[in-house]
């Protein structure tokens, strides 16, 4: 039986490595976004250009995307069946970062707003970040 993180590889025409397979199921299974860091200490013994060059491939292809939280850790995030190499990302929701456990999360249902500039600006990307403390943590 081909496990899910297997056939999001052969969807998104990745091959198949011990690697990639171990990354992937770790997003399938959290619900926060996860820094290279995170990552290496979930999975352990793990090289870090390989896991690197995993992330990239990884986002390259439409798969994750960067949830800019407004920390200085990179975190990245499973995108939705919408994110293509062909046409970019559309992670166009907000991302909540929690000041208790310091988890970052997408919140798909808040979409970002559209924005009106000055004539002669053209916006290349916009980012969402709530701040405060997660359900998680409020209870």
């Amino acid at each position: 039986m081909i496990s899910k993180a297997e056939k999001l590889l052969k969807a998104h025409q990745l091959r198949k490595t011990e690697t990639r397979l171990d990354v992937l199921e770790l997003f399938l299974h959290k619900k926060t976004a996860l820094a290279q860091r995170d990552i290496e200490e979930e999975l352990g013994e793990v090289d870090r250009i390989t896991l690197y060059r995993t992330l990239r491939s990884f986002e390259n292809k439409g798969l994750i995307h960067r949830a800019i939280d407004g920390s200085e850790k990179l975190r990245f995030a499973l995108c939705k069946h919408e994110c293509n190499p062909d046409e970019g990302h559309f992670d166009e929701h907000a991302h909540f970062h929690c000041y208790e456990c310091k988890q970052t999360m997408c919140l798909d249902q808040i979409h970002t707003p559209a924005v009106k500039v000055p004539t002669g600006y053209k916006i290349q990307s916009t980012h969402l970040v709530l701040k405060g403390i997660c359900e998680n943590c409020s209870t």
